[in-house]
């Protein structure tokens, strides 16, 4: 597998999301994609399935954050202080999407503890929650309200959240590596009571936790994103290309 990363930095939400389909739709046999980015202006992202009016639109407009439709599900983020990441790969040796799943928080892991090694006791979750069940709940609205089996928690609180989509031969996943606590203010843009958004919110600090707040400093990004570069070659033992100019960037085509 030939492997090709981009950093592509800050950009806005549409532009985020239609680059990582840009890049599914160009993935061929044999090679693969690592694409770390930021958002500016912040962004809230609704899982596929998720109803926009679940958000209020006009209060995040006037507060300058956009919002957009994932292409993978699960439900909103506040996607802000955040190091997001993108792989892009054909089910071509392994064609399990839950291994890939496995395998890419993995490589996050190794790069976590080369940013930091207080980060090396971060872990997969082993449990698969009930979201038919959880998906009924108040809770329900925000993505980082409960982890999946295989995304990355330190001391039992979500770290980093991802999710997936098989696009035809192509696998899309795609998640956030908190760096700050900002996240946890997507409650002042629910349509819901100001007391569920209360007890949102007070969940989500119980159950999230971020770089920041681990090390009790300010995150690095670009050193974040070297490491978290440094820990995919790693575990794929591979040397990632890093060209200047990628087909990948010079056809694309934003329409927004």
């Amino acid at each position: 597998m030939i492997w090709s990363f981009l950093n592509t930095g800050f950009k806005t939400g549409s532009f985020n999301m239609e680059f990582d389909l840009h890049l599914a739709h160009i993935c061929k046999q044999g090679e693969a994609f690592l694409r770390l980015y930021r958002w500016e202006p912040y962004c809230i992202s609704l899982g596929a399935n998720q109803d926009v009016g679940s958000i209020n639109t006009v209060k995040a407009a006037a507060d300058n954050i956009d919002v957009v439709k994932r292409p993978t599900g699960g439900r909103a983020i506040l996607h802000s202080e955040e190091i997001t990441y993108s792989v892009i790969m054909p089910l071509e040796n392994d064609p399990s999407a839950r291994n890939i799943y496995n395998d890419i928080n993995s490589a996050i892991l190794a790069g976590l503890k080369i940013y930091d090694e207080k980060l090396a006791d971060a872990e997969l979750e082993n449990i698969q929650p009930d979201f038919p069940e959880f998906y009924k709940g108040e809770l329900s609205a925000v993505c980082f309200a409960a982890s999946a089996k295989s995304e990355i928690k330190f001391t039992g609180k979500k770290l980093v959240g991802s999710a997936q989509r098989k696009m035809n031969n192509v696998i899309l996943q795609h998640g956030s590596i908190l760096c700050g606590n900002y996240h946890t203010k997507i409650t002042d843009y629910l349509n819901s009571s100001s007391e569920a958004g209360i007890r949102i919110q007070n969940q989500m600090l119980s159950k999230t936790t971020d770089i920041g707040s681990i090390l009790n400093t300010n995150v690095d990004y670009e050193r974040l994103s070297e490491c978290i570069l440094s820990g995919f070659e790693e575990f794929y033992n591979r040397k990632f290309l890093k060209p200047d100019e990628l087909p990948a960037i010079s056809n694309f085509s934003f329409q927004s």
